[in-house]
């Protein structure tokens, strides 16, 4: 069944009765917009409301229709919904889109209203950017890559498996990952990595499609690759590809040998001849698997977190508060599932939406942490920035709103746990995690950046140039013999690559900015938590680097800045029991 619609809201220009999938009734709506004279700053400020409720109201369609099939993959008539959405709403008003942007920015109260306030001037230079790459001939192109993307979640929302008489999803069956039987560890990662590979030849076979549709996007747009294309669509106007190339290096001399230091000690606790893949989430202790809650109770991850949240701030506690199952939260792992975790934003109602695959882990206890430092993000924001277009900040900004609150919150895992030892392994797993995670964002971002500047590779150049990144970042102590295959398919499982190309450096910079927080925290709580509000209230209403200045943070990802924040983590590491 799809997702519970939010009680409307009081709409000025938009109708209250519009039927958003109904061309005939949306299509006029962007028609009256267009025609509107706009000579003076009221006017274009008079505009612009009446724009973002217009926005607001079809961006939460869209939201909803996405949400509806990511919950239910197997459902026809969701399916069939969501693909009108694509194949036919969304590519009809994407040319408005377009024009909208070209009439105000050719608007003479422009430069009047720019000057007024920053956040003008910073909608100015985004449409500027939309205005240079629209191209009317890549909008069913990009449609077609939609729809391959509807087709690869279908694929892993397919995927599942048989154990010990009971069927799961991959990553249901991921909890097994922590079981202290050494056998039972590998025959569940062979199951969930072998049911993987059955799918393998589709699942390239559906990449190979969005490469050529990308490059042909990109050269559509007049751009030489398709991640001067993405740079521009994702408006990263403070930093270049040559920086993210740069910071994979200083992960490669920062992170990489601290991942084999623990993984040295992780062999040696465990006492095997070889660290295998399906021994790298098992306690190095041999105790129990961190089981938080109840996996077929998802109710009981939410009571968790909102204590969580309440220890925190009880103002964090409160905001969480107003979510409710099926309108704002879809969150255990079943079926015909997506894959993954997100937070959607639904503009109209200005709520927002997580969606999780909550298997009873300690990682879905981080999950619902992240996303809700995204629902805290938008909701502030959207409590006092009228226009639907700046309630958003740079992606770098908002991953510093999710990760700042797993770190924020990760000294009150306690919550879901009866003993004291318990939290403290779930804490250790958190900053084991942090320094685990930098070089697999760097494998991740480094493989795009191959992917997209090598145009006309073929299927074994690109499992090359995959093995040579994994290799550069993985730790050497981790032995994949006997499993080439599932090394070479790896990237197959990472969302990312198919629905979001180039987003993935945001998570390292952003981390870089959550571990800031952390310190920020440790030594004033209410001073950082202060900085952690006010900064994401602004939502997109300042640049990057004045966002991370408003939160009391430093916006940079060189070496200088990751080596003392990753020995402070090492440091913190140390300090707890193993």
């Amino acid at each position: 069944m799809s997702s519970t619609a939010s009680p409307p809201r009081d709409r000025r220009f938009v109708p209250a009765d519009l039927d958003p999938s109904d061309l005939d009734q949306l299509l006029p709506q962007y028609q009256r917009l267009l025609e509107r004279d706009l000579p003076d700053h009221a006017a274009l400020e008079d505009w612009l409301l009446d724009y973002s409720e217009l926005s607001a109201v079809v961006r939460e369609y869209a939201a909803r229709k996405n949400i509806d099939h990511a919950c239910h993959t197997d459902d026809d008539a969701i399916e069939k919904a969501y693909l009108h959405w694509v194949e036919i709403v969304a590519p009809a008003i994407k040319p408005f889109g377009d024009k909208l942007a070209k009439h105000y920015l050719a608007a003479p109260g422009r430069e009047s209203l720019e000057a007024s306030e920053e956040k003008y001037r910073l909608l100015g230079r985004s449409w500027q950017a939309e205005v240079e790459l629209f191209r009317e001939a890549n909008i069913p192109l990009q449609t077609e890559v939609t729809k391959l993307n509807a087709e690869y979640d279908k694929t892993v929302g397919a995927m599942l498996v048989d154990y010990e008489g009971e069927t799961y999803t991959l990553q249901q069956l991921a909890r097994f990952q922590e079981e202290t039987d050494r056998g039972v560890r590998q025959a569940t990662w062979e199951l969930s990595t072998n049911r993987r590979l059955e799918d393998r030849d589709k699942i390239d076979g559906y990449f190979e499609q969005m490469l050529s549709k990308r490059r042909t996007i990109a050269t559509n747009a007049d751009l030489p690759d398709f991640r001067a294309y993405m740079w521009k669509a994702m408006e990263r106007f403070d930093y270049t590809p040559q920086d993210c190339l740069d910071f994979n290096d200083a992960i490669a001399a920062v992170c990489v040998p601290r991942v084999k230091q623990l993984d040295e000690q992780r062999q040696a606790k465990l006492g095997v001849d070889a660290l295998r893949p399906w021994d790298t989430a098992v306690d190095v202790e041999s105790r129990p698997p961190l089981r938080p809650f109840d996996a077929e109770d998802p109710l009981a991850l939410v009571t968790g977190g909102l204590e969580v949240f309440r220890r925190v701030s009880p103002v964090l506690s409160e905001q969480f508060g107003k979510l409710e199952d099926g309108r704002n939260l879809d969150l255990k792992s079943r079926r015909g599932k997506r894959a993954g975790g997100f937070q959607s934003s639904l503009a109209d109602s200005r709520e927002p939406f997580i969606f999780m695959n909550a298997a009873g882990l300690q990682r879905d206890v981080d999950t619902l942490l992240h996303e809700g430092g995204h629902a805290f993000h938008y909701q502030w924001a959207a409590e006092v920035e009228p226009l639907t277009f700046l309630h958003h900040a740079p992606m770098e900004f908002c991953e510093v709103a999710s990760m700042g609150m797993e770190l924020l919150a990760c000294d009150h895992y306690g919550v879901f746990y009866d003993s004291e030892d318990e939290a403290a392994r779930a804490k250790r797993k958190q900053l084991e995690g942090i320094v685990r995670f930098f070089p697999w964002m760097a494998t991740i971002d480094g493989f795009q950046h191959w992917l997209y500047t090598h145009p006309g590779h073929g299927l074994d150049e690109r499992t090359a140039a995959w093995l040579d990144v994994f290799d550069r970042f993985s730790s050497p102590v981790v032995d994949w013999s006997g499993h080439d295959a599932a090394r070479e398919a790896r990237w197959h499982a990472q969302l990312h690559l198919f629905h979001v190309p180039f987003y993935y450096v945001e998570y390292g910079i952003a981390q870089l900015g959550a571990l800031q927080l952390w310190q920020n925290y440790q030594q004033d709580p209410q001073q950082a938590l202060r900085q952690y509000r006010a900064a994401l209230t602004l939502g997109g209403t300042r640049t990057l680097p004045e966002l991370f200045e408003t939160a009391g943070l430093k916006f940079d990802f060189a070496r200088s800045t990751l080596e003392p924040l990753i020995s402070a983590v090492m440091i913190a590491l140390d300090e707890l029991p193993a």
